[in-house]
């Protein structure tokens, strides 16, 4: 059902794009190999944000331009012990996470889950389709945030168990568990919708 829902990119393992000479450059303070690393994860930072945000897309800019001066501030922390993409996604994470406590509110998930709409759909359809992207919304904002960073790191970001794990600073079993118990949930209150599908 969640495969239904999301916009996701291809469910493949993410590879490691920008190589250890590109890092070393940003290290070394080259706006060059900064700017390398903007263009190549600007889209998958912001894809995490605006689903962590709300759907508020000012809000997800925000974050996403917040994570990108920290990685030019902090890119000398990457040791290397892991992949860069494990790393910034941390970085990511505990971003979106200093933004909710600085709001101080609970901030539901984004309302663009289902941004994707058929041509020549009715506006009938389309709000149907937009009433059922809030109702999916909501359900995931409801949980805990230890069952909602793997939702969106597997569906939205695509990524493998060994990934999420590897980002969260659990196991893989931990990943496995915590997404069954996500599906559950989301199985208890998204089952009456199973008919619009």
């Amino acid at each position: 059902m969640l495969d239904q829902i999301f916009v996701t990119r291809e469910q493949q393992p993410v590879k490691e794009s920008i190589d250890s000479r590109t890092i070393a450059a940003c290290q070394q303070g080259d706006r060059t190999a900064l700017r390398v690393l903007f263009e190549e994860y600007k889209d998958r930072v912001y894809s995490i944000a605006i689903y962590s945000m709300s759907g508020d897309e000012m809000a997800a800019a925000d974050v996403t331009q917040q994570v990108f001066l920290k990685l030019m501030t902090r890119i000398n922390q990457f040791r290397g012990d892991s992949e860069f993409t494990t790393w910034l996604h941390r970085l990511v994470i505990n971003t979106c996470y200093d933004e909710h406590r600085k709001r101080r509110r609970f901030i539901s998930l984004a309302d663009s889950f289902l941004q994707t709409q058929a041509s020549g759909e009715s506006p009938r359809a389309r709000y149907a389709r937009k009433e059922l992207s809030g109702r999916v919304q909501s359900a995931i904002a409801e949980l805990k945030p230890k069952l909602r960073w793997p939702i969106l790191l597997r569906y939205v970001d695509g990524m493998s168990y060994e990934e999420i794990a590897e980002v969260l600073g659990c196991s893989k079993g931990t990943v496995a568990s915590r997404l069954n118990r996500a599906h559950k949930a989301l199985g208890r209150r998204l089952g009456h919708l199973k008919d619009q599908f």
